[in-house]
């Protein structure tokens, strides 16, 4: 009778652990045969081996579950010969032991026969209510995972130096740093479930990922003040993209998110307070649904003041608004400041564009080129400007909104040596 090996699974002879259903498949013996074995046997708290044949040796034991499974080998003892022809494998007294081993320290045998791919799809199982690019991540890496060998290994196999071989041949065959460190992101915590389920020992992703491949993500920077300076000169004075002047001057004069400056409404913007009411956020799907979320995190949440100069360009966008016959609305929200041709909200792919086609004649009508410019970049600008200005830290944490300083120190501030020597220099003065 032929096996049948359903994809993605573990292959019946690759596996130590089988069911009933399973040894009788294999081994050829009759289901009635085994199920009588297993009842005589019933009340024993000892296991104990059948040999199949003249060749093959099988361990029955009851596992941490109360059921009966089946443990096999080609050998009995390790010094026995293999059969020809046979996969080389452990003797069964070898593996009884690591059984024996594992039932004392309530080890599930052999990671309950899941595979990597059964594993992270189990945890991922367990993530309800996410944001809808949290599960776009997940099911990015699910995809890639479905696509390596590795995802089809038993997770009791997978070693230290197997999860480290992994992630060098993902970059190898192409996947960028971010994209290995998504999949790491997911897979370290689901083996550490593993771990706590008590389906494995150690967790063999516990290590740096930069100590094994090659951090080749472009670091966002900050641009000088001139070069923003120029760049927005060239907006305000261009025929055609002075119409996101206004839009690019408030991302460069106020650090905000991308996603909470497309999510502005009138209602978010008091003219007479002079402040910015950031709340929410405003992302489209994949599937080009418009979704309102929280703020990425609480601290997101905050009341930002405007300059004079934000101030008039708020004042220029709510008076030139759009007119439309409809208004958009998005999860009880509507009156959003920018729409696009077909009047709905614009997102951050509309902003991205916008910067990305500006950027494009800048750099073919001027002979000093300038260097990429983004919606985020504008945000590291921002808070790189007000670093150098002396901005104490704590209020340039609150303005950003982001959760921990170390974020707005060490990630966002771009400083150098000319502004070192700044500082040095004023120091001196004061001395």
């Amino acid at each position: 009778m032929a096996i049948k090996i359903e994809k993605g699974k573990i292959p019946i002879w690759e596996k130590y652990m089988l069911t009933v259903d399973e040894a009788v498949q294999y081994f050829g013996i009759g289901e009635k045969k085994i199920r009588m074995l297993i009842s005589e046997h019933l009340n024993s708290e000892c296991c104990f081996t059948v040999q199949v044949g003249c060749k093959s040796y099988a361990f029955v034991y009851t596992d941490c579950y109360g059921k009966q499974k089946f443990l096999y080998s080609w050998k009995l003892e390790p010094t026995d010969s293999l059969p020809t022809g046979c996969r080389p494998c452990l003797a069964l007294r070898e593996k009884e032991k690591n059984i024996q081993r594992d039932l004392h320290d309530g080890i599930v045998p052999y990671g309950g026969n899941l595979t990597v791919l059964d594993l992270v799809q189990k945890y991922i199982g367990q993530k309800k209510g996410v944001r809808h690019n949290t599960q776009a991540n997940y099911d990015f890496v699910i995809n890639i995972i479905k696509k390596e060998e590795f995802g089809t290994r038993r997770i009791d196999k997978i070693k230290l130096s197997d999860a480290k071989a992994w992630f060098i041949k993902l970059q190898t065959d192409g996947r960028g740093y971010s994209s290995i460190h998504s999949v790491r992101g997911i897979v370290r915590p689901a083996f550490q479930m593993a771990v706590e389920d008590d389906l494995l020992r150690k967790n063999p992703f516990e290590f740096q990922l930069c100590t094994v491949v090659v951090n080749d993500s472009i670091t966002r920077q900050a641009i000088t003040k001139e070069q923003e300076e120029l760049f927005l000169e060239f907006i305000r004075n261009d025929d055609h993209y002075s119409k996101y002047y206004n839009g690019m001057f408030i991302l460069f004069k106020t650090g905000l998110r991308i996603s909470e400056f497309c999510g502005l409404t009138v209602k978010d913007i008091d003219l007479q307070e002079r402040k910015i009411n950031v709340n929410h956020q405003l992302q489209r799907t994949r599937g080009m649904q418009y979704v309102i979320e929280d703020t990425k995190t609480s601290s997101g949440t905050r009341m930002l003041p405007m300059t004079d100069e934000v101030y008039e360009c708020f004042e220029q966008i709510v008076k030139n608004r759009k007119k439309v016959r409809v208004e958009p609305i998005i999860d009880g929200y509507s009156r959003f400041l920018f729409l696009d041709k077909k009047d709905m909200p614009e997102v951050a792919l509309h902003w991205e564009k916008h910067f990305q086609w500006a950027l494009g004649k800048y750099n073919r009508t001027h002979e000093e080129q300038m260097p990429k410019i983004t919606p985020h970049v504008c945000r590291h600008t921002y808070c790189s400007n007000m670093a150098k200005a002396g901005m104490n830290p704590k209020a340039l944490q609150y303005l950003m909104g982001h959760s921990d300083i170390g974020v707005t120190l060490n990630v966002y501030t771009h400083l150098g040596l000319i502004d070192a020597k700044e500082e040095m220099n004023r120091i001196a003065k004061l001395a």
